[in-house]
């Protein structure tokens, strides 16, 4: 059956273990988390000599999971629990074994499966694995871009809530808004190097610092408080020409800033102004709600309100369109990024 991750956790830290785990997904994190404490937490360490077994799906013979399963059907050693892990599971072609085994699994037996992608649910096997009532299955899938500052946020409340924790100055720890998405356009989807950075910026904050912002970014992670989207967003907000400017020919001149992903943003940015300027009401809570951001941001909307009128505002969004075919070759036989941003910042603010 169909589990959560947090759910998952939640049971195996209460030393609840289900006769098998099928792990899959394209985001490796989640799968990677759940396969440790497994390993690590599942046996003690006299027991994992004798009763534990990891496997590669590459390195079985005929790419069959038979003897897994054989392995499986075995009785521990030490006359408790069994553990039987297979990994980059993907690899492996023939699953006939672990159908007939679904049939009758050994209670005291944990088998994991990871499986780097997902499986075919439309084929009869992966169906039955995946209702099979003593089976846990985790589909772990990569985040979408608009979701990685709420993970970040989230991560951090888990943080505080963690025992690991070190309760010091303040109400616990927190990050400044603007770092959030920072973090984000910087380091994109990838679970494992979001929460490597955090864990270097917790990590590295100073004793009796409580507060993530955009300094402790620079110090510990290298990107640059004055000189990142973030910023370039609220010189444009604020009509701070020379500012914006700036940053776009930092921009074109680093390889750390491709124009085409720091443009998804803006482009966010700019959809969300068209759709706040036809908000019936415009309280910031309405506003937040509509447009699914931190409310600190509402006032960011309400002063480019100001600034871009609905027309302009559409014509950016244009803008924007035309920019980013002009990145992937279109009507662009040899502009380059940096005077790319300079006509895109031209336009935008005149």
């Amino acid at each position: 059956m169909t589990s959560k991750y947090p759910d998952i956790m939640a049971a195996l830290k209460a030393d609840q273990y289900a006769p098998v785990y099928i792990l899959c997904g394209e985001e490796p994190y989640y799968i990677d988390r759940v396969y440790d404490f497994i390993a690590t937490h599942a046996l003690d360490e006299m027991a994992r000599e004798f009763d534990q077994q990891v496997v590669y799906g590459r390195d079985l013979q005929g790419a069959d999971i038979a003897p897994v399963i054989s392995a499986a059907r075995g009785y521990a050693m030490m006359g408790g629990r069994k553990v039987v892990i297979v990994r980059e599971a993907q690899a492996v072609k023939k699953w006939e074994a672990l159908e007939a085994y679904l049939n009758a699994v050994m209670p005291q037996t944990v088998l994991v499966i990871c499986y780097n992608g997902k499986p075919d649910k439309r084929q009869n096997l992966w169906k039955k694995v995946a209702e099979h009532p003593q089976v846990v299955w985790l589909q772990s899938d990569k985040l979408r871009d608009y979701e990685v500052e709420k993970w970040i946020n989230a991560y951090i409340q888990d943080y505080n809530n963690s025992p690991s924790f070190r309760k010091g100055v303040g109400e616990g720890l927190t990050i400044d808004p603007r770092v959030a998405p920072l973090l984000a356009d910087h380091l994109g989807t990838d679970l494992s190097a979001i929460v490597g950075a955090l864990d270097k910026l917790i990590a590295g904050r100073p004793e009796g610092v409580n507060t993530i912002d955009a300094a402790l970014v620079e110090r510990n992670i290298g990107i640059s408080k004055d000189y990142n989207i973030m910023e370039l967003q609220a010189a444009l907000i604020r009509g701070d020409v020379a500012k914006a400017n700036r940053i776009a020919q930092y921009f074109g001149g680093s390889k750390d800033h491709p124009m085409i992903r720091e443009m998804a943003p803006l482009f966010t940015f700019f959809s969300n102004l068209l759709m706040y300027h036809y908000m019936p009401s415009k309280a910031p809570a309405v506003v937040a709600k509509e447009l699914g951001i931190n409310p600190y941001f509402v006032k960011d909307y309400e002063m480019a309100a100001k600034r871009y009128p609905a027309g302009k505002t559409f014509l950016i969004i244009g803008y924007l369109r035309d920019t980013d075919a002009r990145l992937k070759g279109i009507n662009n036989p040899s502009a380059k990024d940096a005077d790319l941003w300079k006509e895109l910042i031209y336009k935008i603010m005149h």
